[in-house]
């Protein structure tokens, strides 16, 4: 009697984002994406390059589905605010998306796509396309760090408030500190965010106006930071 065969499934980077996408970036890997696949972990490396090539392709394609919009009426601060704002909603969207673009950005054509949209915007704001990357990648960068930060809270959710309302608590008696922490107001996060960004914003386009020289802009920021 002949032997039969077993048969391998066959897989496609069609199949490996589709599934890399349903389990998110938080909890991907090639041994969950292989589990939910049926096959072993050296069929993906066949598709994949590893860890960092899994993350690219279903990064990537999460970061395709983000489109941004340009207000044409807004100045250069009014639409990076925007930009970043709109950057924390998608991150905060996709729990894990936020540390894949930390470590590293632009690693593909999506993130080369959103870079080339600012570039794009700021240039009709007069903004040369160096100063336009160097602006919107702090202005990114802020906005993916605090949402990050956001992210891993939500992902720590359970007794979290009872942890806040202990730290809060040892405030209020701290001898230093408690009378003006009582003071200060409370915001929610994304008005905070929404703060810390706008004051980031207004002194970016304060040191960079349209038309500057991305080399005058870092040499009187150099200035500044001589001897520190």
């Amino acid at each position: 009697m002949a032997q039969r065969v077993k048969r391998t499934r066959r897989i496609d980077v069609d199949d490996i984002v589709r599934i890399g996408r349903e389990l998110g970036m938080r909890h991907l890997s090639l041994s969950a994406v292989a589990a939910e696949l049926g096959v072993s972990t050296t069929a993906l490396y066949r598709h994949v390059d590893g860890r960092w090539g899994l993350e690219r392709v279903v990064g990537e394609s999460l970061l395709d589905d983000l489109v941004l919009h340009d207000n044409p009426e807004h100045d250069a601060t009014r639409h990076l605010l925007s930009f970043g704002m709109q950057l924390r909603a998608f991150v905060l969207a996709h729990p894990g998306l936020g540390t894949y673009m930390q470590t590293l950005f632009p690693r593909g054509e999506a993130g080369r796509r959103l870079m080339t949209h600012e570039v794009v915007a700021l240039g009709r704001r007069g903004y040369a396309p160096d100063v336009a990357i160097a602006l919107s990648s702090a202005v990114a960068g802020n906005s993916i760090n605090y949402s990050v930060a956001e992210d891993n809270q939500n992902a720590r959710s359970d007794g979290l408030e009872d942890q806040r309302r202990d730290v809060t608590n040892q405030l209020a008696v701290d001898a230093d500190l408690g009378e003006t922490h009582r003071e200060l107001p409370n915001f929610e996060h994304g008005e905070y965010v929404k703060l810390v960004l706008t004051a980031t914003i207004r002194g970016l386009v304060s040191v960079a106006p349209p038309g500057r020289p991305l080399e005058e802009v870092v040499a009187d920021l150099a200035i500044t930071g001589m001897g520190i």
